[in-house]
């Protein structure tokens, strides 16, 4: 038996519905609105996050971004954290044991400060970053801004080989 044949004897008895592509786009709304559910769990209101993201998200830096929303620097910084910005930590790895340690009550805080050798604000905002996760919901709506920014053009591109010139 051929195809052919198996074909001739194919009826179409009903019509499929075209139903399109479903999707869920709350983009729409805008970054205040979607982090004003989560406002009670970040360190400042919905709106001065939002203006903080999406100040960092135009390439500034956390203590410039602070300034546009309005907010400390350290609020800022805790902000993005809390919104999934990783990399906030002004702490080198070690130094983040240390205040572990301090956390955990193995070390006095003076003692931990004086390891560390950095500033109060830093050992504050480390302590913070430690403590404080990012908040999955607030993450996801903010990662939408930040992901729109992207990293933009490396200026050290050019300088730069790739792959294909060492073969």
């Amino acid at each position: 038996m051929t195809l052919s044949e198996i074909a001739a004897d194919v009826r179409v008895t009903a019509e499929q519905r075209d139903r399109g592509v479903a999707t869920v786009d709350d983009t729409e709304a805008d970054l205040a609105d979607r982090l004003a559910d989560y406002a009670e769990d970040l360190p400042c209101s919905a709106d001065e996050a939002a203006a903080v993201v999406e100040a960092y998200a135009d390439g500034t830096s956390v203590g410039a971004a602070g300034g546009a929303a309005g907010v400390a620097p350290m609020t800022a910084a805790k902000a993005l954290h809390r919104l999934g910005v990783q990399g906030l930590s002004p702490l080198s790895p070690r130094q983040r044991e240390v205040v572990r340690d301090w956390l955990d009550a193995s070390l006095p805080r003076s003692e931990a400060l004086a390891l560390c050798g950095e500033s109060e604000a830093e050992f504050a905002l480390a302590a913070y970053v430690e403590t404080h996760d990012p908040i999955p919901g607030a993450a996801e709506a903010a990662e939408s801004a930040l992901a729109d920014a992207g990293p933009g053009e490396d200026p050290l591109d050019d300088a730069m080989s790739s792959v294909d010139e060492l073969l």
